[in-house]
């Protein structure tokens, strides 16, 4: 891989990258160390790419397994025992977000966070990949691995339970209100 296509990579898809990956970890330490190890591994396997997906696919492709490597060892090394990684089970959650920094994001943004921690791994991933990274649902499956009929189911069901805990949330701010 050369200097010019490295550049061009960077240049294009630095910043969708790196928001994804703040998404999933909500740490902008962590996002910007896994970004790193993002475009190492781009430049380890570019060569290899053979262009059946967009490169942005690819890339978020390759920043979905860093990010499961991350939370796989975050997980050992928080149980010492590893039996599993279960992304069904297992939600996408980092406690290390600063309070400073939950304070910036405006009052609807951060709601909308605190109820996608809610939401499976999966419906995570496929939410942020869809509506805060626009990729088409074939893009989506493509960089998770998946069938397209997954993406929608799992994408459907995230929105369901956005649904239901952003409207649990205004009846009881409705009850309080009165």
């Amino acid at each position: 891989m050369n200097d010019s296509v490295f550049h061009r990579i960077y240049d294009s898809y630095h910043q969708d990258l790196f928001q994804f990956l703040i998404y999933l970890v909500q740490n902008r330490q962590v996002a910007e160390d896994l970004t790193q190890e993002v475009y190492i591994r781009v430049l380890r396997s570019y060569d290899s790419f053979q262009g059946n997906s967009s490169e942005k696919t690819w890339l978020f492709s390759i920043a979905k397994n860093v990010a499961i490597d991350h939370f796989r060892k975050q997980n050992v090394r928080k149980k010492r025992v590893f039996d599993s990684f279960d992304w069904e089970a297992i939600q996408l959650t980092s406690p290390d977000m600063r309070p400073e920094q939950v304070v910036q994001l405006d009052e609807e943004k951060s709601q909308l966070l605190h109820y996608l921690n809610s939401c499976t791994g999966d419906q995570k991933m496929v939410i942020v990949l869809r509506y805060f990274q626009q990729l088409s649902i074939q893009e989506t499956a493509t960089a998770l691995g998946w069938t397209e009929s997954k993406v929608k189911t799992t994408q459907h069901r995230a929105i369901a339970n956005l649904k239901r805990f952003m409207s649990n949330v205004r009846e009881g701010e409705m009850i309080y209100d009165k």
